[in-house]
């Protein structure tokens, strides 16, 4: 399979990518800004899994030019996509009336507005296999209708709640075009983000935890679900 993942230099995109390069017929490319941390991830998963294929493409998802920069670069290691989990985010910790229109572009730019520009550029690679390709978008507790909300996190919790709703639209829109997609809306993980978002406070979930169910519901949850919003949290926050 042919496997995309955003935001793959830490956290839980980063422990995905090495379940994903466990099967040496994946092609998995690695999307983020830090070529470092990429090629740290490469190393591991060609050591730990030989004839692992593993394409790290460094990306300025909220800047860069996707038409001219990471396309081309990209549909040189595949020709289709099969699943791509839109998993970078970013989050900006701040009481309201201190947010700026800058901290808010920023976060929306990463946030929601990259998902669009990959989607929109991809969508020519997309739906050419057997199986559906499914496009998992990673939100959050904070994005989904109805949970509890937190003081500081207004414009992360917003942009995740446009992902979401930007999911329920694609999925309709991609009927009959063999594309599925879903969003889940993650809780507390133990990453650097939830440190963040809650200093001092610690999540009772590990993000191989959390990995290991996204990667095991982009292979297999276009079977069962289409233009869903998913919670995926057993805790709150």
């Amino acid at each position: 399979m042919n496997i995309i993942i955003t935001g793959a230099s830490k956290g839980i995109g980063y422990e995905m990518a090495k379940l994903f390069a466990q099967n040496v017929n994946n092609k998995v490319v690695i999307i983020a800004r830090n070529r470092l941390k990429l090629e740290q991830l490469k190393r591991e998963c060609q050591y730990q899994y030989p004839g692992a294929k593993i394409y790290p493409m460094v990306f300025d998802l909220g800047n860069g030019d996707f038409k001219h920069g990471l396309i081309p670069e990209l549909l040189s290691s595949i020709s289709s996509v099969d699943i791509l989990v839109n998993n970078a985010g970013i989050l900006i910790n701040k009481p309201f009336e201190e947010l700026t229109r800058e901290d808010i572009d920023t976060v929306y730019r990463t946030n929601v507005l990259s998902s669009f520009d990959l989607i929109r550029s991809l969508l020519p690679y997309m739906g050419k296999g057997q199986q559906p390709t499914h496009i998992v978008n990673i939100s959050s507790m904070g994005g989904y209708q109805g949970s509890s909300k937190f003081p500081g996190l207004s414009a992360y919790s917003s942009s995740k709640a446009a992902l979401a709703n930007l999911t329920e639209c694609l999925a309709e829109e991609f009927k009959g075009r063999n594309i599925s997609v879903n969003c889940l809306c993650i809780g507390a993980v133990q990453t650097e983000m939830f440190t963040q978002a809650f200093p001092g406070e610690r999540a009772n979930m590990k993000p191989i935890q959390m990995a290991s169910y996204i990667a095991d519901f982009a292979l297999n949850g276009a079977s069962f679900y289409n233009g869903k919003v998913l919670p995926v949290s057993n805790s709150t926050p």
